[in-house]
């Protein structure tokens, strides 16, 4: 496999870049037009608070709510959209449908808001991801997630923060996990070289593979009765051969 997969685009900064965008956008009209955005969030087990699962991602309480979101937004988009770029508008769509779902069954009876919850998702899609594939370059961005933000992982557990939406991380984190599974990447899988490689290999239909048992001992398969006597027609003969022998010695003694 080589690294033609990596391409640069556009994408890999417009897409960061304008979703960040568009939430400080949505903040500046909030405090602008003292509009009340809070009640758009999710709220868990009700009915009107499903429209916070497409809403609460884009809404924030503070400004230092949305800068805390925006960095690791701005640095995990273009990851995603570099290394994942066939599965990144699937990943971002469908993980803040899913992780903003199970908000709304496991959270507490309150207004959840923020993107931290889509945060959740990239960081485990792309670690998990990375692992799987088994790539040397995506391991090695799966360990540079860990590195910058492994201690989120705190932040998934009730008794660390009670003022932080900690199901939003949970569900986060268990979507991403879940969608690194169901979102395969053949462009990463090695080539096959091999027969034995391939999914319909058979070893009892193999030649070579014929040679040995069970076990892996080496084993002398018969031949076939026509190679037999073929063999045998060349290693067999009716003519008598006669053989005669002399001592060197005595010959050079007599000379």
């Amino acid at each position: 496999m080589n690294d033609n997969h990596f391409k640069f685009s556009t994408a890999v900064i417009g897409l960061p870049v304008f979703f960040v965008l568009f939430l400080w956008i949505i903040y500046w009209v909030q405090i602008r037009f003292d509009f009340d955005f809070y009640q758009n969030g999710i709220y868990p087990r009700d009915v009107s608070g499903l429209q916070g699962i497409l809403f609460s991602p884009f809404i924030h309480e503070n400004l230092n709510h949305l800068y805390n979101n925006s960095i690791p937004l701005l640095v995990l988009l273009s990851a995603l959209q570099f290394f994942y770029p066939k599965q990144s508008f699937a990943v971002i769509g469908f993980g803040i449908l899913f992780s903003g779902l199970i908000t709304w069954i496991i959270g507490r009876e309150n207004f959840h808001i923020g993107a931290s919850g889509l945060i959740y998702v990239l960081v485990s899609f792309i670690f998990f991801k990375g692992i799987q594939t088994r790539y040397y370059r995506l391991v090695a961005l799966s360990f540079a997630v860990v590195l910058l933000y492994g201690g989120m992982i705190w932040y998934v557990f009730p008794d660390v923060d009670q003022n932080i939406s900690w199901e939003g991380h949970l569900a986060g984190f268990i979507t991403g996990f879940v969608m690194s599974l169901f979102y395969k990447t053949p462009e990463y899988a090695k080539p096959i070289v091999y027969d034995w490689q391939k999914p319909d290999f058979n070893p009892n239909e193999d030649a070579f593979m014929k040679h040995f048992d069970e076990n892996g001992n080496f084993v002398n398969t018969e031949i076939p009765p026509e190679e037999s006597e073929i063999l045998s027609s060349y290693f067999n003969s009716d003519i008598s051969v006669n053989y005669i022998i002399t001592n060197s010695k005595s010959e050079d003694k007599s000379l």
